[in-house]
C-alpha cells in the first residue's frame, strides 16, 4: 500500500506570512453557536499564502496564470533532494553533486522545514541562488520546489532566481513541509486553488511513495 506524506502546511489565523504580504484571517461569518444554520467561514489572504504555486504571472505581467498551468506539470515523478543544514544558498555547483538527468521535477529540503513552525519570520532561511535556478533551467526541470515562503534570498532586490525560473514558465512551489520524507524518488500531486488570472495560490502537496 502507498504511502501518503502531505507536504502541505496548515492555513490558520495569525499564520506565518512573508513580510509585507495580507496576514491571514478566519472568522466564523455565520455561527451554529449563534443560532444560524451552519457554519460559514469568512477568509481573507494573500495568493501567496502557506504552501503555494507561484506562476509567471507573479513577475510578468502578460506571462501564465495560475488556473493556466498544465496539471501535467503538478502531478507526477519527483526528485527529493535534501542538503545540509549549514547550507544557505543552493548553487549550481551544490545541485551538480545529484544526479538530474531527465528529472522535471525536483524539490529542496533543507533547514527550512524546522522553521515552516515558528511564529517568527526567519529572514536567513536558504534560498535557491540565481545560478543554482539556471542550472535546473538549463536541465529541463519544469517545477522546483522549496521548503520556506519563497524561493529567492530574502529580499534580494533583483528577484533573479524567481525570474531566471517563471521566464521560462517553470513552476516554483513554495511553502513545502518536506520535513517528514526521505530523499528519493516519489509522485508528486500539488493543485493550486483555480484562481482565475491570478499570480499564485494556495495549494494541497503531496508525495506518494
Amino acid at each position: 500500500m502507498s504511502r501518503i506524506h502531505d507536504i502541505s502546511v496548515p492555513i490558520r489565523s495569525g499564520g506565518l506570512v512573508y513580510p509585507g504580504n495580507p496576514e491571514i484571517e478566519i472568522t466564523l461569518q455565520q455561527a451554529v453557536a449563534k443560532g444560524a444554520g451552519a457554519n460559514v467561514s469568512s477568509i481573507r489572504f494573500g495568493s501567496h499564502t502557506g504552501t503555494h504555486a507561484d506562476a509567471a504571472r507573479h513577475f510578468f505581467d502578460d506571462g501564465q496564470s495560475v488556473d493556466k498551468i498544465p496539471l501535467e506539470r503538478l502531478i507526477g515523478p519527483a526528485l527529493l533532494l535534501s542538503f545540509p543544514e549549514d547550507l544557505r544558498a543552493i548553487g549550481a555547483t551544490d545541485l551538480r553533486n545529484h544526479d538530474l538527468k531527465g528529472r522535471t521535477r525536483i524539490l529542496l529540503r533543507t533547514r527550512n522545514s524546522a522553521l515552516l513552525s515558528q511564529k517568527q519570520f526567519v529572514k536567513d532561511y536558504t534560498y535557491l541562488a540565481p545560478d543554482g535556478a539556471q542550472y535546473l533551467v538549463d536541465n529541463g526541470v519544469e517545477l522546483v520546489g522549496i521548503d520556506y515562503l519563497s524561493i529567492e534570498q530574502f529580499h534580494s532586490g533583483h528577484h533573479m532566481t524567481h525570474r531566471i525560473l517563471l521566464g521560462r514558465s517553470v513552476v516554483i512551489l513554495e511553502g513545502l513541509d518536506l520535513s517528514a520524507p526521505s530523499p528519493g524518488e516519489y509522485q508528486l500531486v500539488c493543485l493550486p486553488l483555480r484562481i482565475e488570472a491570478c499570480d499564485g495560490a494556495p495549494a494541497r502537496a503531496v508525495l506518494i511513495e
